[in-house]
C-alpha cells in the first residue's frame, strides 16, 4: 500500500479510538455506498454521527479539515442517506470532521462536531 493510504488508515484508527474514549459508540468503519464512503459511523447520546477523518503529516497545505469541501460533503451526505436507509434509522444525524496530524512532533487530533450541515 502507499504511504498516504497507510497514513490515512492510521489516522482513522486513531480517530475511532479518540471518539470511543469520548463516549461515542463506533457502529461502523469505512461504510461504502457506491463511490461514497463514510470513515466512521458512530452514536453519540442517540445522535447518529457521520465522521470524516482527514489525516496529514504536515500543515503545509492547511489544516486537514479544510479538505472536506462541498464535493466531499455531497458524497458524505449520499453515503449517510444510504446508511440511514439500510439501518432504518430514525433520529438526528450529525456530520463531524476529525482532523489528525501525525508528524515528528507527535499526533494531534481535533474533533469538529457539526462541521457542516446538509443542504437541500
Amino acid at each position: 500500500m502507499s504511504k498516504s493510504y497507510d497514513l490515512g488508515r492510521k489516522g482513522e484508527a486513531l480517530a475511532a479510538e479518540f471518539l470511543a474514549a469520548k463516549g461515542f459508540k463506533i457502529l461502523a468503519r469505512n461504510f461504502r455506498a457506491g463511490k461514497a464512503e463514510i470513515d466512521i459511523v458512530a452514536s453519540d447520546k442517540g445522535t447518529l454521527v457521520i465522521a470524516e477523518v482527514k489525516t496529514r503529516n504536515t500543515r503545509y497545505f492547511g489544516e486537514p479539515e479544510v479538505w472536506v469541501n462541498p464535493a466531499k460533503q455531497k458524497l458524505l451526505i449520499k453515503a449517510a442517506n444510504a446508511y440511514v436507509k439500510f439501518k432504518a434509522f430514525k433520529g438526528e444525524v450529525r456530520f463531524d470532521v476529525v482532523s489528525v496530524i501525525i508528524d515528528e512532533k507527535g499526533t494531534e487530533i481535533v474533533h469538529i462536531p457539526d462541521a457542516f450541515y446538509p443542504t437541500l
